[in-house]
Parts: structure tokens; sequence; C-alpha cells
């Protein structure tokens, strides 16, 4: 669980988008602090644990207390319904004393010594919450008030329309006879009770409060409605009047509640503080005048004022995303319009069905618990969006369909006095028609796609594993990159803090990835720093716990990629020094001993630049890698003594701007490119001499060596194995070969790599 926090401004050490920045350790603690650091185990070992199983067993506690207290409350054994004409009907008895009645009106009930009440469709309403009118909300409390008293007699008269009366003794319902839908109900308010006081116990403060207040109205709302599912007639005398004013209350802080949220997070807004205390001044002014019962309309007043602080946290939510593009602003933005929508909706439903007691009931009924549940919902995913999975996430979106599959039912009927199948139908084709199109896209929205291929993706592993082998030390700029073209960040750091793994941070518009030690994993130190990322897809993309096993599953092969090259290496390291040995103990022995033998000294001349060309190859074959200079001068000994046998002059020409490290493969090309060109202006050429031009300016190398032999027209020569070698050995090297005729006479070969990249 993380706090709801923003970025302090005399932290914010970012740089422009996209850039990188290294942040000191004095920073990220800072950095970190405004992340919502999360809270280490320890502290919820100790009294925070407590406090929250303390709370969890007193939320089960007041649920069970309820229930046993609703199961011995009494009731009549039957269920009713409203008719067409505003009548309450008797359904389905449960007694067998009201089996006759099966069928009949219900007139009114009475007692022995108290007189009749009349009821009517007004009476089956199951909150004054969802009544319109004034006068109809005061009827119904005051009908449920001497209905309840009613039900406390030991005997009850029920009157009819045909004028019989059947005499019935009221008995406890029982644990059993609740319902499913009131432990339904009750176990999703005791999850958000729940959710509401993890929150504060992980970080107690303002912000958090905020959302325990939403969550814990939201939780009455539905304790509220679990009670009324269990209503058969009427109230309980202890519960009469509560349920109006309550939920009243509930509706008004929730809304106040989410202004005040939106206006401090994920942004604080300029004048927030202003803005927060109008909106409690209104809420609280309007639950005072409607418990005091000043308020004419008050369920257009709720209906209003609810619309329009959901409608201003759109506002704020859409002024804050462009002051701080935090994706998370988006999120709450997409979700908040669903449910302000269906509020609308809903609200529109019951007021075109006011004055159908049958239709207005259902509404009430039915539309408003959904509402309610999907709302519940979206207060369970908030907290948990950047951790939540793909079931979450499809929950929320499904009981948003169903709300408004719900509430275009009900208003279908109440506007177009469309049938029930037809509706139905109706309705459910649009809300399946909105899901199916819209899912993806609000989906897309809040997770964000990849905008990196996997061909893509490999191709820029295989990379920088070569980079991270050569350069250990450019780790953190290349995985940088790397992360940079993967999520499109807004923002993106390199920081000294070191971290175990990759974590969503602030309410995922944040990732923090340790940087790993690619040479040595087994290294006392396995991390060198951390990489924050901070809105990812230009601001458009919350990150998820996905994000973040994906960054280190990438890292990972990462990491293999780069111990596979650095055993292959070392494979090829071994089996060149065995080569090198074997040469040099058995070809070098043999030769030695032939020279020894030699039947002239021509002959032993012969052999001995033989031994000397095995020598060099074989200490290049042995060795990890050459410096520049060093391997110059042997090339210069090797055509020396090549150049003299054949009696031609040789010019050497070399000059560096720096002494870099040559890898075997480039010492190996390089060697082998001199000894061809030299062979082919004594054999082929006829030289009598040969000029060589080698120079290193930054990481531009060339290569150029001249002859004056009787060579002419190179485009017209042959490449076979010698000339096509030269060329494929510069290719190796990234680089370019070109033949040409020099005047007087003489060949001229250059050899051109642009971007020559050393062993460092």
């Amino acid at each position: 669980m993380t706090s709801p926090s923003t970025l302090p401004p005399d932290t914010d050490a970012s740089p422009l988008p996209g850039q990188d920045a290294l942040l000191s350790t004095g920073q990220w603690n800072a950095f970190d602090r405004s992340l919502g650091h999360r809270s280490p185990p320890s502290r919820w070992l100790g009294w925070r644990l407590r406090l929250l199983v303390g709370a969890a067993l007193l939320g089960c506690l007041g649920v069970f207390t309820l229930a046993y207290w609703l199961a011995g409350q009494a009731q009549m054994g039957a269920t009713w319904r409203t008719t067409g004409n505003g009548k309450v009907e008797l359904h389905l008895a449960h007694d067998s004393l009201l089996k006759s009645a099966q069928g009949k009106t219900l007139v009114g009930l009475s007692t022995e010594d108290r007189p009749m009440v009349p009821v009517d469709a007004l009476t089956l309403q199951r909150s004054a919450r969802w009544i319109i009118d004034d006068e109809s909300s005061r009827e119904y409390l005051a009908t449920q008030k001497q209905l309840a008293r009613l039900l406390g007699e030991p005997a009850l008269h029920l009157h009819f329309d045909d004028g019989t009366m059947l005499e019935l003794r009221p008995k406890p319902r029982g644990l059993a006879g609740l319902g499913l839908l009131f432990w339904l109900l009750c176990a999703l308010a005791l999850v958000v009770y729940s959710v509401a006081m993890a929150v504060v116990l992980s970080r107690p403060g303002r912000r958090n409060g905020v959302y325990a207040a939403m969550a814990l109205c939201q939780a009455g709302n539905l304790i509220f409605i679990a009670i009324e599912s269990t209503l058969n007639l009427a109230w309980s005398s202890s519960l009469v009047g509560w349920d109006l004013y309550c939920r009243l209350a509930f509706d008004l802080i929730t809304g106040a509640a989410i202004v005040h949220a939106t206006s401090v997070y994920p942004r604080r807004i300029p004048h927030a503080a202003a803005a927060i205390v109008t909106v409690w001044t209104l809420v609280t002014l309007l639950i005072a005048l409607a418990a005091a019962g000043w308020l004419p309309g008050v369920w257009w007043w709720v209906q209003s004022v609810g619309a329009l602080l959901g409608a201003s946290s759109m506002v704020v939510l859409t002024w804050s995303h462009r002051l701080e593009p935090n994706p998370f602003a988006l999120v709450l933005r997409r979700f908040g319009s669903i449910a302000v929508a269906t509020w609308v909706l809903l609200s529109v439903a019951v007021a075109v069905a006011d004055g159908q007691p049958g239709i207005q009931q259902n509404i009430s009924i039915i539309g408003s618990m959904i509402w309610y549940v999907f709302f519940a919902s979206l207060l369970l995913l908030i907290p948990f969006l950047s951790k939540s999975q793909q079931v979450m996430r499809e929950f929320s979106l499904l009981a948003a369909i169903t709300t408004v599959a719900t509430s275009l039912d009900l208003l279908f009927v109440a506007a177009f006095s469309l049938g029930q199948v037809t509706s139905v139908t109706l309705a459910l084709f649009v809300s399946l028609g909105l899901y199916v199109g819209a899912r993806q896209w609000l989906l897309d929205r809040l997770m964000g796609s990849s905008v990196v291929t996997t061909e893509r993706m490999f191709e820029q592993l295989y990379k920088i594993a070569r980079e991270v082998e050569a350069r250990p030390e450019r780790t953190a700029p290349l995985l940088t990159r790397l992360l940079r073209e993967l999520f499109e960040p807004l923002e993106i750091h390199v920081v000294d803090k070191l971290t175990t793994s990759s974590r969503v941070v602030t309410d995922g518009s944040t990732l923090v990835v340790p940087i790993p030690n690619m040479v040595n994993p087994h290294a006392a130190a396995p991390t060198m720093g951390s990489i924050v990322i901070r809105f990812a897809h230009r601001g458009r993309k919350v990150f998820t716990a996905e994000d973040a096993r994906l960054t280190d599953r990438i890292f990972e092969q990462l990491r293999r990629a780069v111990a596979f090259d650095k055993a292959v290496e070392q494979g090829r390291t071994e089996e060149r020094t065995r080569l090198a040995q074997d040469l040099h103990d058995d070809i070098g022995a043999r030769l030695l001993t032939l020279m020894y033998k030699s039947p002239s000294p021509e002959m032993e001349d012969y052999i001995r630049h033989t031994l000397q060309d095995l020598k060099t190859l074989t200490r290049g074959l042995a060795a990890q890698n050459h410096h520049l200079a060093d391997a110059a001068a042997e090339w210069k000994t090797d055509l020396v003594h090549r150049l003299d046998m054949a009696e031609c002059e040789l010019g050497w020409n070399a000059s560096f701007d720096r002494n870099v490290p040559l890898g075997v493969v480039q010492w190996s090309a390089l060697t082998r490119v001199l000894r061809e060109l030299a062979n082919n202006a004594i054999a082929h050429s006829r030289a009598t001499r040969v000029d060589v031009t080698l120079t290193l300016q930054q990481d531009r190398l060339e290569l150029v060596v001249r002859d004056n032999g009787v060579g002419k027209n190179p485009a017209s020569w042959s490449h076979g194995l010698g000339l096509g070698g030269i060329r494929k050995r510069v290719k190796q090297l990234g680089g370019d070969v070109e033949w040409k005729e020099v005047a007087p006479q003489g060949i001229e070969c250059r050899v051109l790599i642009q971007h020559f990249k050393p062993i460092d």
C-alpha cells in the first residue's frame, strides 16, 4: 500500500523529458520519500498490524451482531409485490395461515388495540432515499413507523380488498431468513471497510484519510442496502428514519471527498485549499438543512450536487494532468467519468419513472444497488491499481457495464413503456456493444502497449550485451536507453540508491528498476544503483506489476546473454591457447629441426623466417588483446623480413592519436590483410618498394598500402581467395576496401574503417 503523494518542488531534480539524470543519495532520499516508499515489513509487525487485525475483527463482530439482531426481528412470512394500479398484492405465502389469501390485495394492517394502517405501493419502497417527492417521503416514513409498532404486537390482523381478515402471529425470521444477498453485500462492505483501515494504517495522513472517508461511506451504504434486502413490509422501529439521512450524508460526503482527493492528488492544483473548504462547507450545509427538514426537494439537491461534484472532480483531474502528466490522473478521470455518467443515467431513470409505482420501485431497488456495488469495486481497485491482476480490472469493467445495462433497461421501461423482454434485450444489446467497443480501448489506455517489437527487443539486447561485456561501466546508460525505448517515459533518472528488485511506486506513475551487475552477479554488491522511470508512454500509461516483472525478465535475459558470451569467449580463448601451444610445441619444434639440418644457407634463412611468422601467429592466438602501437611494431618487423627476402624496400608511416587495445579478431584481421597485400606486391606486381601508412584519428582507422609494381586495372582483377579474404576481413571490421592505380605506376589499396571500436 502506498500513500498518495506528489513530488515536492524543492526535490524535483527531473531533467527535460527523455533525458537522463544522476541523483545523489540525498536527492534520492527525498525523492524516494515523495514516491510513497513502501513501509518496511517491521512496521507491520508492530502496532499497525495489531490495529488492522483489531479493526477487521471489530468489523466482523459488527456484521454478525447486525445479522443476529435482524434474525430476531418479527416477520409475517410472506412476499408482497406492487400491482399495476398501485396496490399491494400477496405474491407468495410462506406461512400456512396465509395460503388462502395468496394473490389477494392487501388493504391494511391492524391489531386489537391499534387501528388499521393502510398500505399501498409506496409502502413497498425499501428506502426513502430514492423517493423523489418530499411529501411522499414523509408519508413513507410515517407509515413505516406505524407498521413497525404493529409488527411488535403479538398478533396482527391483515385486511384484504375482498373484506376478509386474517390473524397472524409474526415470528422471528432466523439467520436463514436473511437471504444470500444480505451476506454478499455485508461481505463486500466488510472488504471495503478493511481496505480503508489498511490504507489509513499503512501511512496515516489527510490524503489517505479522505480515501478512508469515501470507503467507509460506501461501506455504510452497502450495509443499509443489505438491511433493505431483508425487509418484508416494514422497517424495524429502531432503524426507521436512519436510512434516509445516513445515506444522504454518505453520498454527499463521498462527493466532497472525491473533489478533495483530486484537488491534491496526483498533483495539487492551485487554490486547492479554497476549493476544499468551499466543497466541505457546501456539503455540511446541505446535510444540516436536510436533517432539519429545511431543504425542499432534497432528492433533487442530492442527485444534482452529487453529479456536480463528480463533474468537478473530472475537471480538476484534467487540470492536474496538464500541470503534471501523471497517468494516474487519466485513469481516475476515465473511471470517474463512467461513475458520473451512470449516476446521471440512474437519476434520470428514477425521475422519468416517478408516478409509475412498480417501475420506480424496481429502479430504486435494483438500479441503486448495482450502482453502489460498481462504485465500491472502483474504490477497491484504486489503491491496488498498479498491482491488480487482470481479473480485478475486468471485474470493474463488468460492474460498470452491468450498471449501464440495468439503468438502460429501467429507463426504457419508464420512458418508452417497452415490454420487459424487449427492454432487457435492447439494454443488453447496447451494453454489450459498449463493452466490446470500449473494453480494449480502456485497458489500452490503462495498461498501455509496448512500442518495442520482439525482433527489435532481441536486437537491442544483443547489442547491449556486447557493449556491456566490452565496457561494464556503461551498463547504466545502456539500460536507460533500452528502458526509454521500451516505456517512452517523460522522465528517467539514474540514482545511486541500491534496490533489490523492480517495484512500482506512487500508484503506478513511477517504476524503480535496479541496475544489475552484469559482469559479476555474485559480487558483494549485486546491483549498481537504480533507474527511476516516471510517466510512461508520455504520461498516458500506468506502470503495473506486469511491467516490473517484464523489466526483471529482460534484465535477467541480458545478464544471461553476457554470461553466455563470456563463457563462449572463454572457450575460444582456451581453444586458441591450446592451438598456439600445439603449434609451438609440434610444428615449431619440427621447423627448428629442419632449420638445423637445412642443406643450404638460403633454406635455413627461409625456415628461420617461417619460425618467426609462426612465433608471431602463436603469440597473437594466445594473447587476449594487443595494443595498437605494439601490434604496429610487430607488423613492421614482419613486413621488413618478408620484403627483404624479395629485395623490396619498405616505407613505413604510422600515427595514432591514442594507443588503443585491439581484440583478437581485430588483430588477426589486420595482420592477415597486411601480409596478403605485401605478398601480392611481391608475387604479382614484382614491386621494388612498398609504402604502408597506418593512421588512427578518433574512431577513424585508415590503412594505405602502395607499391611501384606493374599491376594495372584493379577493376578487372578476379577476386580469388586472396583478394576475397581481404574484403571479407575488412567487412568483418565494419570497413571498406578499395584498389586503384597510381602514377607513374603501381597499385594502391586503401582500407577505411569509419567507426573503429577498440576493446576497452
